[in-house]
């Protein structure tokens, strides 16, 4: 009897259960024996097939494709004893994968429509910036730190607290990113753009700040902006994590410290000699490139301005790279140097133009802000734009200045050269003499930034590949990230806005020519307004948007939103030359 009852336990013991993974369908195969780590599939290809295709997620996205259309496709792998089954619709392509154990029967990976080509769609948690910053007690305290630091509670039903949360209210759409719901993520970072755009174009015609202030002291503020800055650097060098533009930017200060320019220059993989494992893709990224060094593939790194290399030189002096995707100290060094510089320019740019309570409030701003922590977090480029254009709109009076700062933060990320109109515009620049100096500045800049198209033995073919491999490819990218690039999934049901962004992108374009002469005569508070809209105005037009690039506008709709109310607004002569600072009151 105990034999038979020992005999039971083993059976109870060894045969198959449901081993299923987080947030995919179980579905079992009919219970069978326990099958070895070698030899031949316990499933066929038709069972593998159909088992995939119950799953509920994977159904309901069929659901909307002909049944005729459909073309599936399993394989077995022996190594990992699963099957990599795959559905093409013959309008669509490939509309959906994913993976089936071959022993349990259950489905371990189910992604659909735009997770089948783009991983960073698939809700990975901690996929950038990591785990500390997507965490809930860090993302919600920070929240309510901007929100508790910045808010007037005195006049709680003010446009101003508004705003303040319309600026976190980008968090909802971030979560249903983080879950993987692209279609609902999505749309939900619209209404936020679109309401602060108008905000800004409204007080640039309205002239000035609207009433309302923080109601803590400065010296709170300031010490709050300092622990702050400290506990974000913490963050980034302890639990974040370096995506693809980060390592991108070292690779680029790898060959211009090494004399060669980043583009057409990137590692590849193509059919090189593999250096490294596979990944969990069966993908292997480590490659012997043309220089004779084992290096992480990074094939489209080249496609940012020639300042987003340039601006990771000093970090690879110091710290290196080894060549592969590793921690990446550079990146890192960089972010973290940028970040600061994002602190200390608006601290300058606040006492300029607000006295010391704006210079204590602006950088609280940025330091509370999550989604700057999120760009910093993922060891990105994205603050190297808004940085040098703190730092000219710090020295706006300066045409040169102004000039030279508009150049760097352009030949960054593209977007900021539809400020030239407006930043030209300004005070002395409307004047010939001032004109000129503005020009003078951003060809220099400009100049200085392209010099390392010249590493190449033949500048015009240098010049030519640059093109290709920023412009050239950005203009035709796909991207399921919009809501312009959605006409891929047009057979789906999805609403396909294709033509409707060509009609955005002229009415970008002409409201940043119309910055030139609108107003005629602008204060630095127009100027910061009609900075923020036009950068605003761009990203609502991109085909591929994301969260990192919210930093983008976020220093000058922050000084829109955070300048108290003054007392006059000095005026300018039209033969004078001084700037026009805005007074504080009292």
């Amino acid at each position: 009897m105990r034999r038979v009852v020992l005999a039971l336990l083993v059976v109870a013991v060894l045969a198959p259960g449901a081993h299923a993974a987080s947030g995919t369908s179980t579905t079992q195969v009919p219970p069978g024996s326990f099958t070895p780590q070698t030899g031949p599939a316990d499933l066929t290809e038709k069972r593998a097939t159909a088992i995939f295709l119950r799953d509920d997620k994977v159904a309901d996205w069929l659901d909307r494709y002909p049944k005729r259309d459909l073309v599936t496709d399993a394989t077995f792998d022996k190594e990992r004893r699963d099957w990599s089954v795959g559905v093409w619709s013959s309008s669509a392509g490939q509309i959906a994968s994913g993976r089936v154990d071959d022993w349990t029967g259950t489905v371990t990976e189910a992604w659909t429509g735009p997770q089948v080509a783009w991983k960073m769609a698939r809700g990975t948690s901690g996929a950038f910036g990591g785990s500390q910053i997507n965490s809930l007690p860090i993302w919600l305290g920070l929240c309510v730190i901007f929100l508790v630091g910045l808010a007037d509670f005195r006049r709680p039903l003010t446009m101003r607290n508004l705003d303040l949360v319309v600026l976190l209210s980008f968090s909802v759409s971030l979560w249903f990113f983080n879950r993987g719901d692209i279609f609902t993520a999505v749309p939900l970072a619209y209404p936020p753009m679109a309401y602060l755009l108008g905000r800004m174009v409204w007080a640039a015609w309205r002239g000035g700040p609207e009433r309302g202030r923080p109601v803590w002291p400065v010296w709170l503020l300031a010490s709050a902006a300092v622990f702050l800055a400290g506990f974000r650097i913490g963050l980034n060098v302890r639990g974040s994590n370096v995506i693809d533009v980060g390592y991108s930017g070292v690779v680029g200060a790898d060959r211009i410290v090494h004399g060669e320019s980043p583009y057409g220059h990137m590692p590849r993989e193509g059919s090189l000699k593999a250096c490294g494992p596979a990944d969990a893709e069966g993908e292997i990224r480590d490659r012997i490139q043309t220089n004779g060094r084992c290096e992480s593939a990074n094939e489209r790194g080249d496609t940012y301005g020639p300042v987003a290399y340039e601006a990771y030189v000093p970090g690879y002096l110091v710290f290196g790279w080894s060549g592969r995707w590793d921690k990446l100290p550079a990146a890192h060094a960089t972010a973290i140097a940028f970040d600061l510089l994002a602190l200390i320019g608006l601290a300058l740019l606040g006492r300029r133009f607000g006295g010391t309570r704006l210079a204590a409030t602006l950088p609280f701003a940025w330091a509370a802000y999550p989604f700057t922590q999120y760009t910093s977090s993922s060891n990105t480029n994205d603050a190297i734009m808004p940085v040098f254009l703190i730092f000219g709109f710090w020295l706006v009076t300066s045409a040169f200045a102004r000039g030279g700062f508009l150049a760097l933060a352009g030949w960054a990320k593209f977007g900021a050269l539809l400020l030239a109109p407006l930043w030209a515009s300004y005070g002395e620049s409307r004047r010939f003499s001032g004109k000129g100096l503005f020009a003078a500045g951003f060809a220099l800049a400009s100049a200085a930034a392209f010099s390392i198209l010249l590493l190449d033995p033949n500048p015009a073919h240098a010049a030519r590949v640059f093109w290709d491999r920023t412009f050239g490819w950005q203009v035709g990218r796909d991207s399921p990230f919009s809501i312009w690039g959605w006409g891929q999934y047009h057979a789906a049901g999805i609403p396909d806005l294709g033509p409707f962004q060509q009609v955005a992108i002229v009415l970008l374009v002409v409201g940043a020519i119309a910055c030139y002469f609108v107003p005629q005569r602008k204060t630095p508070f127009q100027l910061a307004a009609l900075t923020a809209a036009v950068l605003i105005g761009f990203e609502l037009t991109l085909t591929h948007w994301f969260y990192l690039y919210i930093p983008w506008f976020f220093p000058f709709v922050a000084f829109v939103l955070l300048a108290a109310r003054r007392r006059r607004v000095e005026t300018v002569p039209a033969h004078d030359d001084a700037e026009r600072e805005l007074v504080p009151a009292g």
